[in-house]
């Protein structure tokens, strides 16, 4: 069976803080994805000066295989590749007609600004790989529940909301939780969605939260709760366990032990609330705690296991000056 030369273009970067950031990543987004094994010759290439990701695609060019290139955050445009056509040299690529679905628009996760933002197309990455590390790894989104413990002002949850999932989250932080809460609410009504709200006062937590339910016929949930990240399992209480834990830690610790203490509180609570065969991915800055301490800490947690066969053993980038190197980890419940 001959396969086909597909070429897409990378993921542009609306801020030049993340220029190289799908150079750096959309190899591994590919290769973990289910159509990852059948791929050949993957490998990055320049033509008339613009970047791309270059690899043989098994046979033709299948629905299956266009939707879930589609769905990738660290890729754009879809085209196949020739040498030549005739007498015509190339490279000639001719477009492949893609359609990237949306529970609703990604502009949710884009226009929501606050300090210390992750970019939300690494968010998407992160959420893709956590999804191509578990059992669900070819379920459709609208099936599945993403959790975000460390949510701060929503990114996480707002990029799997986009993707279809079912969506909850948690912080510490009174600003970041109330903020967010008033943002979905604001965000539905100038543009049209329909929105149910319930908040309430968990007393014997001392603790607040908000459900959503936001669409008329096709509905999904989203739930907020303020508090603190090692209660995650009574705080999001009637959400359900999750199929993803999806999160990006905190920036903002300087060294070593106040991030091993806080992954040693919480850790064996997010293990314990996931799915069996459900996945946990996070980024960090690992400048100040590097891989082989974090899978150390996370593989003492008995629930989790570290999945580190590439492509997932090589998550590393650059950020910018302050983070110089930040990476990714993702583990599997048992």
């Amino acid at each position: 069976m001959s396969s086909t030369r597909i070429v897409t273009q990378l993921a542009p970067q609306r801020s030049t803080q993340y220029s190289n950031l799908a150079r750096d990543l959309a190899e591994a987004e590919v290769l973990a994805s289910p159509i990852g094994p059948g791929l050949q010759n993957v490998s990055l290439r320049s033509i008339a000066g613009q970047d791309y990701l270059q690899f043989d695609l098994p046979g033709p060019v299948t629905d299956e295989a266009v939707r879930l290139l589609a769905s990738m955050a660290m890729l754009g445009g879809v085209f196949e590749l020739f040498d030549a056509i005739g007498d015509v040299a190339g490279p000639l690529l001719r477009p492949v007609q893609t359609t990237r679905a949306a529970f609703i628009s990604p502009d949710m996760a884009a226009t929501r600004r606050y300090k210390g933002k992750t970019n939300e197309a690494f968010t998407h990455f992160l959420c893709n790989m956590a999804k191509y590390a578990s059992d669900f790894h070819s379920a459709d989104w609208s099936t599945l529940d993403v959790v975000d413990p460390l949510c701060g002002g929503g990114t996480t949850l707002f990029t799997a909301l986009s993707l279809g999932a079912d969506v909850a989250g948690l912080d510490v932080d009174r600003t970041d939780i109330e903020s967010t809460a008033s943002f979905i609410t604001q965000y539905c009504r100038e543009n049209r969605i329909a929105l149910a709200t319930k908040e309430e006062r968990l007393r014997k937590l001392g603790a607040r939260r908000w459900l959503f339910q936001i669409g008329r016929d096709d509905v999904r949930r989203c739930m907020l709760a303020l508090g603190d990240a090692g209660r995650t399992r009574e705080l999001l209480a009637g959400f359900g366990r999750p199929h993803l834990i999806v999160t990006d830690l905190p920036y903002g610790i300087q060294h070593s032990g106040p991030l091993h203490g806080l992954l040693a509180d919480c850790l064996p609570g997010w293990a314990e609330l996931l799915l069996s065969g459900g996945a946990i991915a996070f980024s960090w800055d690992s400048t100040r705690f590097d891989r082989q301490e974090m899978m150390a800490l996370v593989g003492k947690v008995a629930d989790l296991e570290v999945v580190d066969r590439p492509p997932y053993d090589r998550l590393a980038h650059r950020v910018d000056r302050v983070i110089k190197r930040r990476d990714v980890l993702v583990a599997r419940r048992r």
